[in-house]
């Protein structure tokens, strides 16, 4: 995890070509006229959480070498979950022999405010392949869809923005979930929402820690490659607050997809989007082979489908529904997909930060068949095989893809993080192909220096947009709201 702080604060200086202030304020808005709501948690005794210095206290410092090894095969998945009520009382800790340790007594160099520097020897591994892979069961029939005309729309004009405010703190100390209580969830990131039945949705996070957590980053013990929460909380104007997290033990939200956490053969697995289709939930996620050291960039193994037919408790990543990346060029390795008519839609960009946008779609029932995927390019639906050549609908550079479909406007919706811009912007579009609007600002780095993610919550409304957004310094989720006119 340490070489995300090269690759994802790179990404932002690449955009912006400097950082500013590390004072930067709390609540941001290009208009004052929305008076900001801090992101207090549930209790009086919580204080109001801060954004922390660009200066950090604590600095891990990835001392990497190399190792000869041989590739373990798949991860063993953690199948354990238990049921947990959490107190109806909002403020009682569930598990304070878990969670409130005596704190180690501050250093000399901490007494001195000089951040602590700590060396962490990371393999670099060279892996000889598995000799024994595991048997993959028959893939599903292959099909022949046809070609498909799909003239692009003209463009709608670019979202007017104004009244952007940061909501509430979701995730970590001091938010409204106490995460770090009742889950063990001190640092984490993304926070990716979808409706997983009517009146709930769900919510995926990246890369999180527990104990020790030092930011910037993910950084300390107790290493989860991703989460899941679920929230019924319509009343998004002061945070969303979860109901439950998917636990493997007492207070302790479990690891859904497993991953090998060896560098250079699969560092993480982490989420990228999901979606439900009657009973089933899918998750589309990207397997990590290595952070790079090139600012915004990072190399995947493939882009994949996880599914799970137990609302979310145990998840499969399907052996065949999967992009691999074919010498790093490859299109698809990070996806946003969206159900929406007779089609799920899945918008692509390979990996890193810094690619364009490509587009497929699948009918409902043949998402895990890939044989079944038809790619837009040239102004038609084409089948499979144009993966790594289908025509852009949004140019680069686009990280961190969100979509979705509002139904009440009959408009296409996309966030992402432009590197360029060094922001997080909005796009819309009548059609999934586009021609989408050219883009604009919600957040930029100018008010958070290290943002990244931009996850459309699906119940916003036409006008009111809410968004999740991370920060790599607080490395935490915060709600966001912005205003469309």
């Amino acid at each position: 995890m340490a070489k995300r702080l090269l690759a994802v604060v790179g990404a932002v200086v690449f955009g912006a070509g400097f950082l500013v202030s590390a004072n930067h304020p709390a609540a941001m808005a290009e208009s004052e006229a929305a008076d900001p709501i801090p992101g207090i948690g549930p209790c009086s005794t919580d204080a109001t959480p801060q954004h922390e210095s660009l200066v950090p206290k604590t600095l891990e410092v990835p001392v990497t070498y190399p190792a000869i090894t041989v590739d373990p095969g798949p991860p063993v998945e953690n199948t354990k979950r238990i049921t947990m009520e959490l107190p109806s009382n909002p403020c009682v800790n569930p598990c304070p022999d878990l969670t409130d340790l005596p704190a180690a007594p501050p250093s000399l160099t901490e007494q001195l405010g000089i951040p602590r520097l700590i060396l962490h020897p990371q393999a670099f591994n060279f892996a000889f392949p598995n000799p024994n892979p595991p048997a993959v069961p028959p893939g599903p029939e292959p099909v022949s869809p046809p070609t498909e005309a799909a003239p692009q729309v003209a463009a709608r004009q670019a979202p007017e923005v104004s009244q952007v405010r940061e909501v509430a703190k979701l995730t970590g100390a001091n938010s409204v979930n106490r995460t770090d209580k009742r889950w063990q969830v001190q640092g984490t990131d993304l926070g990716i929402f979808w409706e997983s039945k009517p009146g709930e949705v769900a919510i995926a996070f990246g890369d999180t820690v527990g104990r020790d957590f030092h930011p910037p980053g993910g950084m300390g013990e107790d290493w989860r490659s991703n989460l899941l929460a679920f929230s019924s909380d319509r009343e998004l104007g002061d945070g969303v607050v979860f109901d439950r997290m998917v636990t493997d033990d007492r207070c302790h939200a479990a690891e859904l997809l497993s991953s090998k956490k060896l560098d250079n053969i699969e560092i993480t697995t982490i989420p990228t989007s999901g979606f439900a289709i009657g009973n089933r939930q899918y998750m589309s996620y990207m397997s990590i082979r290595t952070w790079n050291s090139i600012p915004g960039t990072f190399y995947t193994n493939y882009g994949g489908i996880a599914y799970s037919d137990d609302h979310g408790e145990h998840w499969t990543k399907d052996p065949h529904a999967k992009w691999d990346n074919i010498f790093g060029v490859s299109n698809f390795q990070v996806a946003a997909m969206v159900p929406q008519g007779d089609y799920v839609y899945m918008y692509g960009i390979p990996n890193s930060r810094l690619g364009a946008v490509g587009l497929a779609r699948v009918p409902k029932d043949q998402v895990l068949n890939t044989t079944a995927y038809q790619y837009w390019k040239d102004d038609a639906w084409t089948p499979c095989g144009e993966f790594v050549t289908a025509s852009t609908v949004v140019d680069a550079p686009a990280g961190e893809l969100s979509v979705r479909y509002d139904a009440a406007r009959e408009v296409w919706q996309m966030s992402y993080l432009d590197t360029a811009k060094a922001a997080l912007v909005v796009r819309e579009s009548d059609s999934p192909q586009g021609v989408w609007s050219d883009s604009a600002v919600t957040v930029s780095a100018l008010q958070f220096p290290e943002l990244y993610g931009g996850f459309i919550h699906p119940w916003s409304t036409g006008s009111d947009l809410y968004f999740t957004m991370s920060t790599w310094s607080d490395y935490n989720v915060y709600l966001m709201h912005a205003t469309l006119n």
